[in-house]
Order: structure tokens, then C-alpha cells, then sequence
């Protein structure tokens, strides 16, 4: 079972609560990319779009490197592991409880 007791899983859960960092985490799929090419298409302002950026690094499923005058973001994809786990294990423990109960009910 993943340990869920730590402020990780919180941090990513929270990261990806806001539609806007899920459209920038899906944007990063396709590879590293400029803070100005990431805050373009998304109309808002550059210090929100830092904003939404800084949480999606604290949380750890983004790392930023500063080169020359422009900020480079990446996805790191390994830190969704922990979600997508504990997630497994809710939707098994929800199929198995449901299986028991059609096979209870069967019996019926």
C-alpha cells in the first residue's frame, strides 16, 4: 500500500486541483517549454502564470531552469506515480466491494 501519510501526495493533489495547471501539466507532455510560451495561449497574465507555475513546482511535478533572460519548465512525470497509485487502489477497493456485493445479492 503507498504510504499516503506524507504532504507529497497533498502537494500534487492540490498542484492539479486548478484547471489551469492541469492544461499546463498536458501542455509539458510534449517537452520542456519557455514560461512564455507555456502563459501565451492561456490569457492571463505572466505573474499569475508564474503563480500557477510555482505551485506545480512546489508540489514537484514541474522543475524550472532559468537560462540566460528565459525560464525553462519540465514536466516530472515519476511524481504523478503516487496519485495515479493511490487512485488504483480506491478504484479496486470500490470494483471489489461492488463484485461482493452483486455476488451477495445473486445469492439472494
Amino acid at each position: 500500500m503507498v504510504n499516503y501519510q506524507g504532504e507529497d501526495l497533498n502537494l500534487i493533489f492540490g498542484a492539479l486541483a486548478d484547471p489551469l495547471r492541469r492544461r499546463l501539466v498536458l501542455t509539458l507532455r510534449s517537452g520542456e517549454a519557455s514560461v512564455e510560451e507555456l502563459g501565451r495561449p492561456l490569457g492571463i497574465s505572466m505573474p499569475g502564470v508564474m503563480k500557477h507555475l510555482a505551485v506545480l513546482e512546489r508540489s514537484g511535478l514541474i522543475t524550472t531552469e532559468k537560462r540566460g533572460r528565459r525560464r525553462f519548465c519540465r514536466l516530472e512525470a515519476d511524481r504523478l506515480v503516487a496519485a495515479e497509485k493511490w487512485m488504483t487502489e480506491v478504484r479496486n477497493f470500490w470494483d471489489e466491494s461492488l463484485t461482493r456485493l452483486a455476488t451477495h445479492l445473486e445469492e439472494e
